[in-house]
């Protein structure tokens, strides 16, 4: 008993070790799995966070915030890129789809908590959870202390309706999606169909085809003997290169054994049969050609040589906008394969008529020169690194929180109408993450970096809040009661059920990519995962990132805006 009075003084004298196990155990519990429910981690840490907060653990509110802004941050960094990509002409109409779904958000929780007379806490914590937004509880807490007696209004019950309402925000967005939403359209048939003749007119994926294992790397390199008689007397690698490129296959010739010598080659280098070859391309391909070409062969010595695996950011004017079928056939390619491409953190299919956005992160794969002459062309290279410019972190957040939050204030009678120092980040975040993928030079942030940003910062703020309103959170579930859930219910389907709807009749989407911009506008990652598991296809994909970038930056502005429209 004695030893245990003095922990507890001891992790109330510590309060972010408190934090630091919260955090811990949040993601543990967070993995557990019933069929296809989980709690999540934001939600399994606030739970943790409450239970820790029973031992009346208090902890600093400049903590809180810290962790927020870095959260904020690294949030608008990610999807910057998109977000001013989707404001050009040919990304309108997803803008314009992501407006609407959020807008119906916005508008279903303001007419829930009216109808339910809510306070501005409730409907925030309702905002918050309804649509799996948590950064909205940092904006709409930022909000109400600007509010005239805001610093005394009961914030307590807000975590409380967050964690009741996002249970169903999160497993029934899936739901709603995954399984609703293909039946709304037609049926799982009509929609995978959909997602076929897509595919088609996009051109075949060129990552991984159905019938390989996906864990086989894309690009392969083999040797062959060249025994078919198509190479009598002889043929020069151009010529094939380019017979190759009839069939619709980009198949290269990177190395020559003649004579028992290993040389280099180029276009002129003549192929006479029996010679042995190197040839690299997409395995399908070449696995498709090992019986035309000749035997396949074992030659440690002929295969040992370096090839690189590079990403490069899409930031060249000549590539930005090109297919990946016509960047595939500009002169500089030669040599080079695409392996992947990931947009806003999502890997998006290699498809030829996919076009590429800059920002993007595409995998080249080929002999270091080619590789670095197209790269050259695409963008610039962004190898792994462990360096974060700490000048580009700390001072674009501070000029976003002064800027939105001190400078570009206005007042409606005694209500201060802004973006808050918590939106001035966010945008800052947003500038920076565009203006990353345009001049190289201006330092950057690595992608672990920025995962560990975004997670760390938004967990230990959850945890923070939880461990805060502890004591208090029992008595605000027995307040709200569990109405709340039915009420959560309703603000989180309306808008994906008349998304559907509306992306369908209104925008004219395809049926597969209309329910990835709808998974994208509600930034709902486990729906996007639903519904590509039951339609057997990434194609929602494709429909998810621009959304995803508006969505991700208007929702979290909705903590301000539901808390204004309730005052």
């Amino acid at each position: 008993m004695f030893a245990g009075t003095h922990f507890i003084d001891f992790i109330r004298s510590n309060p972010a070790l408190a934090a630091f196990l919260t955090v811990a155990l949040g993601f543990w519990v967070g993995k557990f799995r019933y069929k296809s429910f989980s709690l999540g981690t934001v939600t399994s840490v606030l739970l943790v966070g409450v239970v820790v907060g029973q031992l009346d653990i208090t902890i600093p509110e400049p903590a809180k915030t810290l962790f927020f802004m870095l959260f904020l941050f690294a949030v608008g960094y990610a999807v910057g890129p998109q977000f001013f990509r989707g404001l050009k002409k040919d990304g309108l109409p997803q803008v314009a789809f992501a407006v609407v779904v959020c807008l119906l958000c916005l508008g279903s929780v303001w007419a829930c908590a009216t109808v339910m007379g809510y306070d501005l806490a409730q409907a925030a914590g309702l905002m918050a959870g309804s649509q799996t937004m948590s950064a909205a509880l940092g904006a709409a807490t930022d909000t109400i202390h600007q509010l005239p007696n805001g610093k005394d209004i009961d914030l307590s019950v807000m975590p409380v309706c967050y964690a009741v309402s996002y249970i169903f925000g999160t497993a029934g967005s899936a739901w709603i999606l995954g399984s609703l939403g293909p039946r709304l359209l037609g049926g799982v048939p009509k929609v995978k169909a959909a997602a076929k003749e897509l595919e088609a007119k996009m051109g075949n994926d060129m990552s991984i085809t159905p019938g390989f294992d996906p864990a086989a790397r894309a690009i392969v390199f083999r040797a062959y003997s060249a025994d078919n008689a198509w190479f009598a007397p002889y043929k020069t690698v151009k010529e094939f290169e380019t017979y190759m490129q009839s069939q619709q296959k980009r198949i290269f010739i990177e190395r020559i054994r003649q004579k028992g010598t290993i040389k280099e080659v180029t276009p002129r280098t003549r192929i006479y049969p029996g010679d042995e070859i190197v040839v690299s391309g997409r395995r399908q391909y070449v696995i498709e050609e090992e019986n035309w070409i000749g035997r396949e062969i074992e030659d440690s010595d002929l295969i040992n040589f370096a090839v690189e695996q590079r990403p490069v950011v899409v930031s060249r004017k000549g590539a930005c906008g090109l297919t990946v079928n016509k960047l595939l056939r500009e002169p500089y390619m030669h040599g080079v394969s695409v392996r992947s491409i990931r947009r806003t953190g999502v890997r998006i299919p290699v498809l030829g008529e996919n076009k590429l956005d800059s920002g993007d992160r595409i995998e080249l794969v080929g002999l270091r020169q080619d590789v670095e002459r197209a790269a050259g062309q695409i963008g610039f290279s962004d190898p792994p690194t462990e360096r974060t410019s700490m000048t580009l972190l700390g001072l674009s957040i501070f000029l976003g929180g002064l800027i939105f939050g001190w400078v570009l204030v206005t007042r409606l009678g005694n209500i201060p109408l802004s973006l808050t120092v918590s939106g001035g980040v966010l945008i800052a975040g947003l500038v920076c993450g565009w203006l990353r993928a345009k001049r190289p030079n201006l330092g950057g942030i690595p992608d672990a970096s920025v995962w560990l940003l975004n997670n760390a910062g938004l967990n230990i703020f959850i945890a923070i809040v939880g461990i805060s309103t502890g004591p208090s959170f029992v008595k605000g579930f027995q307040e709200v009661g569990w109405s709340l859930f039915l009420v959560g219910a309703v603000a989180t389907s309306l808008p994906l059920l008349l998304g559907i709807f509306i992306g369908k009749f209104l925008f004219r989407f395809n049926d597969a990519l209309n329910l990835g911009c709808v998974a994208g506008a509600r930034t709902t990652t486990a729906a996007l995962g639903a519904v590509e598991e039951t339609i057997e296809s990434d194609v929602p994909a494709m429909g998810y990132t621009i959304t995803y970038a508006i969505g991700n930056t208007l929702l979290i502005i909705w903590g301000v805006v539901i808390v204004l429209l309730m005052a």
